[in-house]
């Protein structure tokens, strides 16, 4: 079996994060990397992207989520995300991070991880 491994890199969102007074009154960069695993045989056999995951459509699910949405903790962001990322029934397992710069004074950025397999 070929296992295909869908990288989404650096998507650059602004989104409510937080709980703090001000988080809830202004937009927030985030930054999210998505892992996605799939058996790729049949896709590979016949180049049809019907036998594929389509990382266009999850991509546009995420931004939509995050663009439309408030969220208090990363971890809910993040569980959200990884939803989406294994809706298409051939995904195998996911990973996905998000990172909020300037969370900390002295830190480039806070993330969270959140994984799982089906």
């Amino acid at each position: 079996m070929t296992t295909a491994i869908i990288n989404i890199k650096n998507l650059r969102l602004r989104t409510y994060i937080g709980f703090n007074p001000e988080e809830l009154q202004k937009q927030q960069d985030v930054i999210i990397n998505a892992e996605i695993h799939y058996p790729a045989d049949l896709a590979c056999a016949t180049d049809s992207e019907n036998n594929a995951v389509n990382y266009k459509v999850i991509t546009k699910k995420m931004i939509a989520l995050v663009e439309e949405g408030q969220f208090k903790l990363l971890e809910r962001l993040a569980a959200d995300l990884l939803a989406i990322a294994h809706e298409h029934p051939d995904v195998s397992y996911a990973s996905v991070s998000v990172d909020k710069p300037h969370a900390l004074r002295f830190a480039d950025s806070v993330s969270i991880t959140m994984t799982g397999k089906k």
